[in-house]
C-alpha cells in the first residue's frame, strides 16, 4: 500500500467524521452514567469518528485539578509510560511501565494505518519499557526517596498481586510468579510461568490484570477481546473477553465470567466482598453508545459481548446472532459514560478521606471514538451496603487543555498505605498523589 505523506495524515483521518473538535469536553452527562443509562438508537457508518485528544504532556509547573478540599502533587515523574500501580504491604509502590507489544493490534491495511495514527496521537505509540519500577517514600513525607528497577525484561506487564511470598505479574502472554521478600528493592531470581494467557500475533486488547481471591487459593485474570465486535472471527476469542479463574498451584484455568469486551480494573468491594471490574465497551455505534461500565462479576455471568450490549440490546453488526446466549446476558451494575475508556479501579478503604470510604475510584483514560471528548479524569462513585449509591464525582480533572489537548491520561489508581490516592498518568509519565488540603 502506498504511504500517505505524514503531513497529510491527520487532516485525512480527522475528516473521517470529526466535526465537533472545537466543542469542549462536557460529557458524559447524567444520561450516560449510573445504573440506568439512556441508550439511543445505534448509529453505524462506513467511516468511524476518530478524535483522540492530541497528547502533548504537562507544561512545567502545571498540575491536574483536584476536587474541592484536596490537593495534588507529583509523587514520581520521568517514568516511561506508567500504566498500572500496586501497593505492597510495607508501603512500597510498584509501577508497571508498559505498552502494547509491537504489532499486536491485529489491524491491517488502511484500518491498521489509522489505528497506528490514533496511537501516536494519543501518546500510546511508544515502545514498551517492559519493566516494573519500585518507588519508596523513606521518611513518610509524601515524596519518593528511593527508586529502583524492581523487575526487568518482562513482556508488556500490567497487573501485579502479592500472595504470601509470591509476587504474580500478568504479562501480556503469561501469568508469572516471582519470589518476594519484604523490603527488597529488586528481584533478580528468574520467574516461574504459572500459565500461558491468550495472546499471539493477534493480541488486540493486550493488557492482562490479576487479583487474588480472599484466601489466595485462586487468582482472577482479565483478558480483553481480540476485536471490536468479533469481526476477526470467534475462533480467536477463545478464553477472551472474560475474567479467568486460575489455580496458581497447577496453572489450570477456566472462564469465570465472560461477554466482557475489555475488562481491565479488578477490585474486591469491601462491604459486599464481591469482585468488581471496569469494562471498555464496543466502538463505532455513535457518540453515546455503548457505555463503558463497572460491574460485580460472579461465576457464570455473561454480559453479552459481542452479540448484545447493556443486557440484551442486539448489536446490528454481529452476524450470525446467538439468541440462546443473548437471553442470558446481564445488565451491568453501573454505566461510566460512552467511550470514557474507564480502566483503573480501586475501592477506597482508608479513613484519611472519609468522604470516599468504600466507594470506587475509576481512572478514565479518555475517548477516541466520539466528537466531544469524554473521560480524561479520575472519578469517584459512592457505595452504600456494597452497591453504587449516587452520581459520579470528579476527583482529579484538568487532563485536557483549553485547546482540548491531552496534558495527561490517567490509567491505574491505587490507595497508598497512608490513605493518599495515587494515579498513573501514561502521557505525563507521572504518578500523581492526591491528599486532603489540611
Amino acid at each position: 500500500m502506498n504511504r500517505i505523506p505524514h503531513r497529510l495524515a491527520w487532516p485525512i483521518v480527522l475528516a473521517l467524521g470529526v466535526s465537533a473538535c472545537s466543542e469542549k469536553a462536557t460529557v458524559p452527562d447524567s444520561a450516560e452514567v449510573g445504573p440506568n443509562p439512556v441508550l439511543p438508537e445505534p448509529k453505524t457508518s462506513i467511516v468511524p469518528t476518530v478524535n483522540p485528544a492530541k497528547a502533548v504532556g504537562w507544561p512545567e509547573g502545571q498540575l491536574p485539578e483536584p476536587a474541592e478540599g484536596l490537593s495534588v502533587g507529583v509523587y514520581a515523574n520521568r517514568l516511561d509510560h506508567p500504566r498500572w500501580l500496586y501497593v505492597l504491604p510495607n508501603g512500597d509502590v510498584l509501577v508497571a511501565e508498559s505498552n502494547a507489544p509491537e504489532g499486536s493490534g491485529g489491524f491491517s491495511g488502511i484500518k491498521g494505518w489509522i489505528a497506528g495514527l490514533i496511537m501516536d496521537r494519543a501518546g500510546a505509540g511508544v515502545p514498551s519499557a517492559d519493566r516494573i519500577t519500585l518507588l519508596r517514600d523513606v521518611n513518610d513525607d509524601g515524596m519518593v526517596d528511593l527508586r529502583t528497577v524492581f523487575l526487568d525484561d518482562l513482556h508488556s506487564p500490567f497487573g501485579m498481586e502479592l500472595v504470601g511470598n509470591d509476587l504474580y505479574v500478568a504479562n501480556t502472554d503469561a501469568l508469572m510468579k516471582f519470589p518476594y521478600r519484604d523490603g527488597q528493592t529488586e528481584i533478580t531470581e528468574p520467574g516461574t510461568k504459572v500459565t500461558d494467557l491468550p495472546a499471539g500475533e493477534l493480541n488486540h486488547h493486550w493488557t492482562k490484570n490479576v487479583i487474588a481471591g480472599p484466601e489466595g487459593e485462586r487468582l482472577y485474570v482479565t483478558v480483553g477481546s481480540n476485536s471490536n465486535v468479533g469481526e476477526n472471527g470467534m475462533a480467536v476469542e477463545e478464553n477472551r473477553a472474560a475474567v479467568l479463574e486460575v489455580n496458581p498451584d497447577t496453572g489450570d484455568f477456566r472462564v469465570f465470567a465472560n461477554g466482557l469486551r475489555n475488562p481491565v480494573g479488578l477490585a474486591w468491594q469491601p462491604q459486599s466482598g464481591e469482585l468488581w471490574t471496569t469494562v471498555n465497551e464496543r466502538d463505532e455505534l455513535g457518540d453515546h453508545l455503548v457505555p463503558d461500565y463497572m460491574t460485580a462479576v460472579h461465576d457464570g455471568d455473561f454480559y453479552g459481548w459481542p452479540y448484545s450490549y447493556w443486557g440484551q440490546n442486539l448489536d446490528p453488526r454481529v452476524k450470525p446472532q446467538r439468541p440462546e446466549l443473548v437471553e442470558t446476558a446481564l445488565e451491568p451494575d453501573y454505566a461510566l459514560g460512552a467511550h470514557t475508556a474507564s480502566l483503573g479501579l480501586a475501592f477506597y478503604d482508608h479513613d484519611r478521606m472519609p468522604q470516599y470510604r468504600n466507594g470506587a475510584l475509576v481512572g478514565q483514560h479518555g475517548s477516541w471514538n466520539r466528537k466531544i471528548h469524554s473521560g480524561y479524569k479520575v472519578i469517584f462513585v459512592p457505595f452504600e451496603n456494597g452497591e453504587p449509591a449516587g452520581p459520579p464525582q470528579d476527583v482529579l480533572a484538568g487532563f485536557l487543555s483549553e485547546d482540548e489537548e491531552a496534558l495527561g491520561r490517567p490509567v491505574g489508581v491505587a490507595v497508598a498505605n497512608d490513605g493518599a490516592i495515587l494515579v498513573a498518568d501514561d502521557v505525563g509519565n507521572i504518578i500523581w498523589r492526591v491528599v486532603p488540603d489540611s
